[in-house]
């Protein structure tokens, strides 16, 4: 029947020292249900997890003012002069700032100010709704959200491949490890007595671009090697915009050795970069990893039926001459892999929701001067010198020289006076136990009190208990006010001490 399920040295080598002053929430319920539930008791049949609703109800309240869940953080306050608040924040109860010797010395809050939303404007005063950088264009532009690429759908709402180049080859080809590969290979073409040659690949994906007028693509890549007496080349990628539709406008079932039949590679990409005569697209031909970024002029391109402009991320691959065709039994032994690591599209296009300016120029002023309460102005000079005698007192509210401190709700950030900055601050705060497993505990003073909580909110919420609802309520507030001066923890010692403190005749 003992509660100790441990032996001492388990206990005192373990990271849960004191626990035996609470109970678990899961303990609490179960022990309710035994004591409250079932037939000729106060409540003769309940669902369990009307229970557990209740009691975390029960413990949410109690955590607030009577469990004194107060938890901290510390933190070396940035230049930045914020600090975000905590995953489980509900409230504060203390900020300080700690100097050398370890003392805490309170921070105030200020009413005065705040971090009010900031409109981007334009020069006249307009508001602005075009946006720099603009992203989401590209759906898994950096391969990482599926297993492989399909082939069809036009490329709509992610990419395609098309062309393929065998089918045991097909099965390489595609996103693998969060990256995009083409796997080249050679092939007997025209059977006994033909030639060795390759296919090409493509990869694409439709996207919007109705709101802009140029936009910038962003890659990173790498070609396969040339392999001594396998192929004599290396390979080839080309990433780049158009508005031919890949399924329809271009052929890509044709061998990169046979020019006559594939359209000239450049004149698929049928814009320009901009400001140039270039065409709309940046070829990789290093084995290693290379980024290569590009804007492109997309004012030509026309609305469709449907009022949208679109055009396509087009992806080419190829890798030839081959000297000896791919076996069948070792597909990557005998092959050359092209690699796309990522691609980035962005826009600088007209959007529909108010931006934002990174600081408000509210909150810039205030963390940029020094405060008024570190004035050490003792105004003897000739404006104030001739008023000694006659000037009134400072505010209380503002008499104090620590510093003060504002919550940003909107951002969940808490903001400092400039004379913070890298100091040492502590946020003391309010959370409701619920955050995690482990916090799911209530203490043994107020044990009591979470049952009568319970019982009362299970009572109140039914009809055969109505009867019973207002003892419950003062039993609920008995138990809860007992709770209180449990853990109040007055100690006789403390209040001997403070009360020595009446002899002074100048107190604080």
């Amino acid at each position: 029947m003992g509660l100790i399920n441990r032996n001492a040295r388990e206990y005192y080598q373990s990271s849960d020292l004191g626990d035996y002053q609470f109970t678990s929430l899961a303990n609490i319920i179960n022990q309710f249900e035994i004591a409250y539930v079932g037939e000729g008791k106060i409540i003769p049949k309940i669902n369990k997890l009307d229970i557990a609703f209740h009691a975390q109800r029960a413990l949410q309240e109690l955590s607030f003012d009577t469990l004194k869940a107060v938890k901290s953080q510390e933190i070396v306050l940035p230049p930045s002069l914020t600090m975000m608040l905590p995953q489980d924040y509900v409230n504060y109860t203390k900020l300080s700032y700690v100097d050398s010797a370890g003392i805490k010395h309170p921070l105030y809050k200020t009413n005065s100010t705040s971090n009010p939303f900031s409109v981007l404007q334009n020069t006249d005063g307009s508001y602005d709704f075009i946006a720099d950088n603009i992203t989401g264009l590209l759906t898994n532009g950096n391969f990482d959200g599926v297993d492989n690429v399909s082939s069809g759908n036009n490329g709509n709402g992610n990419w395609a491949i098309s062309n393929t180049f065998s089918p045991v080859l097909d099965k390489q080809t595609g996103v693998f490890n969060k990256k995009l590969q083409f796997v080249h290979g050679g092939q007997l073409f025209g059977g006994t007595g033909g030639d060795i040659g390759s296919r090409t690949y493509a990869a694409y994906q439709k996207i919007n671009i109705s709101n802009t007028q140029s936009l910038t693509l962003q890659a990173t890549a790498k070609v396969a090697a040339a392999i001594s007496g396998f192929t004599s080349a290396s390979g080839t990628l080309r990433i780049g915009i158009t508005t031919l539709e890949p399924d329809v406008n271009i052929n890509m079932a044709t061998r990169p050795d046979k020019p006559g039949l594939l359209q000239s590679k450049e004149s698929i990409y049928n814009l320009n970069i901009l400001n140039t005569t270039e065409p709309s697209f940046a070829e990789f031909t290093s084995t290693t990893d290379t980024t290569k970024t590009i804007e492109i002029d997309v004012s030509s391109v026309n609305s469709n039926a449907s009022n949208i402009r679109e055009v396509y991320v087009f992806i080419y691959s190829e890798v030839d001459p081959y000297a000896v065709a791919t076996t069948a039994s070792s597909p990557l032994t005998d092959a050359s892999i092209n690699i796309i690591d990522d691609i980035i599209v962005t826009i600088d296009g007209e959007v529909d929701y108010l931006q934002q300016n990174q600081e408000s120029t509210t909150f810039k002023n205030y963390k940029s001067n020094t405060p008024s309460e570190n004035n050490q102005d003792d105004y003897e000079d000739d404006t104030y010198w001739p008023m000694h005698g006659n000037r009134y007192g400072l505010d209380p509210q503002h008499a104090q020289a620590n510093g003060s401190f504002y919550i940003d709700s909107r951002l969940g950030k808490i903001n400092f006076s400039s004379n913070i900055s890298g100091k040492t601050v502590i946020l003391d705060y309010i959370s409701d136990s619920l955050g995690t497993d482990a916090e799911m505990q209530v203490h043994k003073f107020a044990e009591e009190a979470m049952y009568k909580c319970i019982a009362y909110a299970i009572l109140s919420t039914t009809v055969y208990g109505q009867q019973l609802v207002p003892r419950f309520k003062k039993e609920k507030f008995a138990e809860v006010r007992k709770a209180k001066l449990r853990l109040s923890s007055l100690k006789i010692e403390e209040l001997t001490q403070i009360l020595r403190g009446k002899s002074k005749q100048i107190k604080h």
